[in-house]
């Protein structure tokens, strides 16, 4: 059973910074991908950023492009966001997911607050 364990969020200005760390029950190359999505009240859950085991390549929706940056450790088996310029638009709770043919993982959700 996998387990991939978020943290990191929290209140902040808008303006401000968090990373996100994501922490996974076993090695992260065993994933096709590695990823985090969020989901607003009353929107549906959103790709915000993923990472490829092979060659890390890396994709980013548009509406984070410049702010974000996802990275990963893997002796420490976690992926990263870095989050910065928040907005009040970024309030969301966070989900780390991980990919395989087939199957995906979720964690439970860090949230995250952008608010004066």
């Amino acid at each position: 059973q996998v387990q991939l364990v978020e943290s990191g969020g929290g209140l902040v200005q808008p303006g401000g910074s968090l990373r996100l760390s994501c922490a996974a029950s076993r090695n992260i190359f065993s994933f096709i991908s590695m990823g985090w999505y969020r989901q607003a009240p009353g929107k549906e859950r959103e790709l915000v950023a993923a990472i490829t085991s092979a060659g890390a390549i890396t994709n980013y929706a548009d509406f984070v492009k410049g702010r974000f940056t996802i990275s990963r450790d893997s002796a420490k088996n976690t992926v990263y966001l870095q989050m910065s310029s928040l907005k009040p638009e970024d309030t969301a709770l966070y989900y780390c997911n991980a990919r395989n043919i087939g199957t995906a993982y979720w964690g439970l959700g860090t949230q995250v607050t952008v608010s004066s």
